[in-house]
């Protein structure tokens, strides 16, 4: 069999995303299935080489995943010609500068997002990767979860017929860190280090839309801090200065209304961490990560407003679950094997640095929303 070795710098993967998500998930679960078959006698063969600042947990993930080359030295391994692809999972202040060091040096790009601090700055990675000539790719992974591709899919054969609205409920419970452990590194609840979930839940709020329902036309959107005070990994009292939720409409191409609550500060009584409601004139869905509900037209029962009796209706009895029509495979992983075949095969890749910009835009849209308390309209970006 014939391999096809793509060397690829992976930055950030000892952080919870980068080495679930991107290396045990994607890169080495590609491994072990033998590379990403091109031909009957060819794979795409990944060859990582892990890049961070901690010797001590580079080596443990090398150990760990059986891969046998890492570094804490990034101008290094950037100075090798053999491996072409540079990825970055580091936090998000952190991330530009080691992207266009990445592009000086003649690397094909592929970043977490959100992919700067601000828009200017992501178009300029995406101005700088077109000079250099350099394939580029920003991880958009919810388009390929079970449960969006299932809302697709209706979408696409007309179930809903004309959309009407698209409720989406994000986030959970993360504990203060104090008496529970804290399920999220501290950085997310810093300003000044690049967190926030307005920063980063805009930014994968941007493409779900665009992609699935239509472009964003509008914002207005909501933050608060609901939790002052947190607790950082040495134990330590910390002041929050980022927000924690987020409260947030849209106005998209078509007349559809799009509202999303992101929190951190939330209790889960639905059915997954992330829910989808979309209501249609001839079908309404609702999806979560994996699944996916319908109620039709026909299907649908006729509630009248009496708060004197019990509810007469199970409201969850007439959905029915969306079969599992096709195999799915992890969303990363997919999108990971896109973007290598777009670089040693030149197939169509339409997620790159713009799209990351764009993601950037709205998160900056909101940001300015809550400040200025209105709405504000979200222009083209002038590439």
């Amino acid at each position: 069999m014939q391999q096809h070795r793509v060397g690829i710098l992976m930055n950030g993967v000892t952080g919870r995303m980068g080495t679930n998500q991107h290396l045990i998930r994607s890169i080495v679960a590609i491994r072990e299935q033998g590379g990403i078959k091109i031909s009957d006698d060819a794979v795409i063969w990944p060859d990582p080489i892990l890049i961070g600042r901690n010797a001590n947990k580079l080596e443990a993930l090398a150990k760990r995943t059986g891969i046998d080359r890492w570094t804490t030295d990034l101008d290094a391994a950037l100075a090798n010609p053999d491996d072409t692809v540079y990825f970055d999972a580091q936090t998000t202040d952190r991330r530009a500068i080691a992207v266009k060091k990445a592009i000086a040096a003649g690397k094909h790009i592929y970043c977490e997002k959100p992919v700067a601090t601000t828009t200017e700055e992501a178009l300029e990675l995406y101005r700088l990767a077109e000079a250099a000539g350099v394939k580029h790719g920003v991880v958009q992974d919810k388009l390929w979860l079970p449960g969006l591709l299932k809302l697709q899919m209706l979408n696409e054969t007309g179930f809903f017929g004309e959309i009407l609205s698209v409720r989406g409920e994000f986030g959970y419970w993360v504990f203060e860190g104090d008496v529970v452990p804290a399920q999220r590194p501290s950085w997310n609840y810093r300003k000044e280090d690049g967190g926030g979930i307005i920063v980063d839940m805009l930014c994968h709020w941007r493409y779900v839309l665009d992609n699935v329902f239509g472009k964003v036309k509008a914002v207005s959107c909501l933050g608060a801090t609901h939790i002052p005070t947190r607790y950082d990994e040495q134990g330590k009292p910390y002041a929050c200065t980022a927000d924690d939720s987020a409260y947030a409409t849209f106005e998209l191409e078509g007349g559809v209304i799009a509202h999303f609550n992101s929190s951190w500060t939330v209790r889960v009584r639905r059915d997954d961490l992330l829910t989808l409601q979309v209501d249609g004139t001839k079908g309404s869905a609702v999806a979560g990560l994996r699944e996916c509900w319908t109620q039709a037209y026909g299907t649908t029962p006729k509630p009248t407003w009496n708060p004197d009796i019990p509810q007469p209706i199970d409201f969850y009895a007439g959905w029915s679950k969306v079969p599992e029509q096709r195999p799915y495979d992890n969303a990363f992983k997919v999108q990971w094997e896109m973007f290598l075949r777009h670089v040693v095969l030149d197939e169509p890749y339409h997620f790159g640095l713009v799209e990351g910009a764009k993601g950037v835009q709205l998160a900056e849209l909101g940001l300015q929303s809550w400040e200025e308390r209105r709405w504000l309209d979200v222009p083209e970006l002038e590439v």
